[in-house]
């Protein structure tokens, strides 16, 4: 059974940065994609950025310049770095990854950005 770990999330200013890790841990922990997804509240979850095969990465355009995806497939660790943070990209923000046997995601961490 795999299990994702998130950490890093918090209150900050706007303009301010964040970095939101994601640990996967048990067996069969090497991925072929991780990414991020987020929900605000009414609002239906999104894909804020993904890491694949062959390294590809690809983003929200919400976020196009402000986050990086970073991490380890075959470890099964992803972070996202995140500057220049507006009150609009406050959620919850989840870890997400899937493998052969399957698709796993994490509890969820919040992000709350103050104007």
């Amino acid at each position: 059974q795999v299990q994702l770990v998130e950490s890093g999330g918090g209150l900050v200013q706007a303009g301010g940065s964040l970095r939101l890790s994601c640990a996967a841990s048990g067996s069969g922990i090497s991925m072929n994609a991780m990414g991020w997804h987020r929900q605000a509240p009414g609002k239906q979850r999104e894909l804020v950025a993904q890491i694949a095969i062959g390294d590809s990465r690809n983003y929200a355009d919400s976020v196009k310049g402000r986050f990086t995806i970073s991490g380890e497939r075959a470890k099964g660790t992803v972070y996202l770095q995140m500057n220049s943070l507006k009150p609009e990209d406050t959620a919850v923000y989840y870890c997400n990854a899937r493998n052969w046997r399957g698709v796993y995601w994490g509890q969820g961490t919040q992000v709350t950005v103050s104007s």
